[in-house]
């Protein structure tokens, strides 16, 4: 996927939802494991009502998934826009490590002039 055709507003809604503690840890969460809306809540000291808001950020950027079960709500994670956002964040992973690589050679060759002595240089 080229990073010129993702959705600015796609990945302004997965980085908005990703910003949040509570809406990463629920997404770690549910790496492990789908789960209802009363297990997923239940490691947070806040309310049922709390937690569910931090949900439907995560469904509204696509990184999670409802299904009713009866009257059980049930999340599983959508990896899709996560994949979407490393395709994005890659592009940077590229660049720094070709500046790295740039920098090592740049120290290296540095390094080997200096190891030259003086009346060697000229």
């Amino acid at each position: 996927m080229r990073t010129d055709t993702i959705p600015e507003e796609q990945l302004d809604r997965v980085f908005h939802a990703l910003s949040d503690r509570t809406r990463r840890a629920l997404v770690r969460n549910l790496s492990e494991a789908q789960g209802t809306v009363t297990a997923l809540a239940e490691p947070f000291d806040m309310s049922l009502n709390a937690v569910s808001k931090h949900l439907k950020v995560l469904e509204g950027a696509g990184l999670i998934e409802r299904h009713n079960s009866g009257r059980t709500s049930v999340c599983s994670l959508n990896t899709a826009s996560l994949e979407t956002a490393q395709v994005w964040l890659d592009q940077y992973t590229e660049f720094w490590n070709e500046m790295l690589d740039s920098f090592g050679d740049h120290m290296k060759r540095k390094t080997d002039s200096a190891a030259i002595p003086p009346k060697a240089r000229k």
